[in-house]
């Protein structure tokens, strides 16, 4: 698909891959719906992209459902939507204090895994009523995973079982869709420069920069953006999850 003139929603497009993403798809013509808490950091965004911004929570059914028709409104039939909404939360199972707090466990898959699903199934329900382009395609849906899907760290059980489901979702819901024509792939990327990492010292940064293999340092969000771009305009790739992670393995903690 040439996102040129497309209609494409982002999530968690506020900041980090997100804002990325959407610099990236606006930038290559699409007209782009940018999702997002932070109504506050996504208005100016959207404004200097010539977006539209929608303050919504990825978690709420009528809320997301209302911003994806309001989008449809403003941009016409959605073709792309990327998934970038996530959240960390750092915790043992059994801590000094006792075991995790099932809330905390709770809220990590309801926002990074529901909140994922969520705005997948609004969106392919969508796409499966436009017009077919190039072999029937009808729209593309790109989810955020991670390479803690697959090591996840020593205190990383909440997020790393939320990326996890993320992946596993990708494959099913490719072969599901495929007769609508709507494509899905996750991206799984590595250690990238984004919010999560601002609050890190700079000893801990440079630690985890010199991590990656090759290139030794952490990834820049708008590599994400362009593989994006790669999925979108890619019509053989369906159903799977890339890793974006310069080679990286993470160790247990």
């Amino acid at each position: 698909m040439r996102v040129d003139g497309q209609a494409a929603v982002v999530t968690g497009a506020a900041s980090g891959l997100g804002a990325a993403t959407a610099r990236a798809l606006a930038g290559a013509g699409a007209k782009v719906a940018l999702l997002d808490r932070n109504a506050e950091a996504l208005a100016p965004l959207a404004a200097e992209l010539g977006g539209v911004a929608l303050a919504c929570d990825v978690t709420d059914a009528d809320g997301l459902a209302e911003a994806f028709d309001r989008a449809i409104q403003a941009n016409g039939p959605l073709r792309l939507c990327v998934n970038c909404a996530g959240i960390v939360a750092g915790a043992r199972i059994v801590g000094r204090d006792g075991p995790m707090p099932l809330d905390d466990f709770a809220r990590v898959i309801q926002v990074n895994l529901i909140g994922t699903f969520n705005a997948m199934r609004l969106a392919a329900a969508r796409m499966a009523g436009n017009e077919p382009l190039n072999e029937g395609e009808r729209g593309v849906i790109v989810n955020t995973a991670s390479i803690a899907a697959f090591e996840g760290q020593i205190g990383q059980a909440a997020y790393a079982a939320s990326k996890g489901g993320v992946a596993a979702l990708t494959l099913p819901a490719a072969r599901e869709l495929a007769r609508s024509g709507v494509r899905v792939a996750a991206i799984a990327p590595g250690l990238f420069g984004t919010p999560m990492m601002a609050g890190l010292s700079d000893d801990v940064r440079k630690s985890l920069e010199t991590k990656t293999p090759f290139p030794p340092r952490l990834g820049d969000p708008a590599e994400f953006a362009a593989l994006v771009l790669h999925i979108a305009g890619n019509l053989m790739l369906n159903g799977c999850v890339l890793r974006l992670d310069g080679a990286i393995r993470l160790e247990p903690k």
